[in-house]
């Protein structure tokens, strides 16, 4: 066999293992995209998963707690029924939101 053709079956069966081993975890994210959504207002200052404002960089940056403009994945369903200081109506929102003014 020359050397050319081993390289190229090398390169191809190492090609479909990483494909065959990286289905699980695409399949997990998955179930977690599905079982979860994005709750604002909600984390505490440095402990949201993403999306933290200007001036931040993405998970463990809120500068407050229960920053509006950062997220928490919580499971579906919970999000506005779980206890924001910040937003209008008290609980955690789908979407960013102003928040309100202390007082």
């Amino acid at each position: 066999m020359n050397k050319t053709m081993t390289a190229a079956s090398l390169a191809l069966a190492l090609g479909a293992a990483l494909t065959v081993a990286a289905a699980p975890a695409a399949a997990a994210d998955d179930k977690m995209s599905m079982d979860k959504e994005h709750c604002y207002g909600v984390a505490l200052k440095g402990k949201n998963d993403c999306k933290a404002g200007a001036g931040t960089t993405c998970a463990g940056t809120s500068k407050t707690d229960h920053q509006a403009n950062a997220f928490l994945a919580v499971p579906k369903g919970t999000c506005e029924k779980t206890v924001s200081k910040t937003s209008p109506t008290g609980y955690g929102q789908l979407k960013e939101f102003k928040p309100k003014m202390a007082g």
